[in-house]
């Protein structure tokens, strides 16, 4: 008989080994600690870490299910891939690498960031697959600038290096644009939908969001500046106006419901020494969007 205790596995929502092995688990969660063109406030890279340490205080019950989702579907944490020294492209090019393996593997694919530049690389690795997907972003910024500060792999270019990709993209609680990407809204409106924070507010988002990610595969990436910063304060870019905590998890219900969620992302998590709040607002929302994404789906049972 042992006499002693364990402590909670470092890994996310500190599941035991029977729930997290990695050939059993339908999830896997690849932290990705990239940080180099953040504009603003620093601290992405820690985000990841912050992220899965808070998320083993995330109760696992959901009560509007009756069930503990990760216990069902399995979820795996992987080492953090490591950032290389050889810039954005060659750190994008890692990611999609990574990120094609677990998705070849029949894995949902879950990236923690880290700043919005990784989205690109997994959605790089989600268009081999799906090249008709649908990227949903909520987000305070478009992001579809063709080049920021000299890089055109800037965070503020995730979305623009996204439609490069042939990419339908849905942007939700955008509040903060340059004349750039209004010019590239307005001249794509087949390619690029954008619900601004006033329109999700007054509910106006709901029937386009459903048509347009009805049947499709879809890569949901959540910048956690979408949220009000009352709620998140701990992002280096943050905006007022935000989305609420209901308003993101409906979005999320919309999307699982209508469209097929093939990968998911949280980026742009800046942690703040001593204020907890942030990281775990974000552990939980990605578990619920696990949960809304894939415990329901046919193939859901390990």
């Amino acid at each position: 008989m042992r006499h002693y205790e364990l402590s909670t596995p470092e890994n996310f929502l500190g599941l035991a080994a029977d729930a997290s092995d990695l050939a059993d688990s339908r999830v896997v969660v690849l932290p990705i600690p990239y940080e180099a063109t953040v504009s603003y406030g620093q601290g992405t890279r820690e985000g990841p870490r912050a992220i899965i340490h808070a998320s083993r205080q995330v109760e696992l019950y959901d009560r509007w299910r009756g069930d503990e989702p990760a216990l069902m579907l399995g979820i795996h944490t992987l080492p953090a891939l490591a950032p290389s020294a050889a810039g954005p492209e060659a750190n994008v090019a890692a990611i999609a690498a990574c990120a094609a393996e677990y998705l070849a593997a029949g894995k949902h694919l879950v990236g923690l960031g880290g700043e919005h530049t990784i989205s690109v690389g997994i959605a790089q690795a989600v268009a081999q697959h799906y090249p008709e997907f649908v990227l949903v972003q909520i987000d305070a910024h478009a992001d579809l600038r063709d080049s920021y500060e000299g890089s055109r792999y800037s965070h503020a270019c995730a979305a623009r290096r996204i439609l490069d990709l042939g990419a339908t993209i849905v942007q939700l609680g955008i509040r903060s644009v340059c004349p750039e990407e209004m010019a590239l809204i307005a001249a794509d409106p087949e390619r690029i939908t954008v619900a601004f924070a006033e329109d999700v507010h007054a509910g106006r988002h709901r029937e386009q969001l459903a048509a347009l990610v009805h049947d499709r595969p879809v890569f949901l990436t959540i910048d956690l500046d979408g949220l009000d910063p009352t709620l998140i304060p701990a992002t280096g870019t943050p905006e007022p106006g935000g989305l609420s905590w209901d308003q993101v998890i409906e979005i999320i219900g919309i999307v699982a419901t209508h469209g097929r969620i093939v990968a998911i992302d949280c980026v742009e998590l800046a942690p703040i020494p001593g204020h907890h709040v942030s990281e775990f607002v974000a552990a939980k929302l990605v578990y619920q969007a696990i949960t809304r994404a894939w415990a329901a789906a046919p193939d859901a049972s390990r």
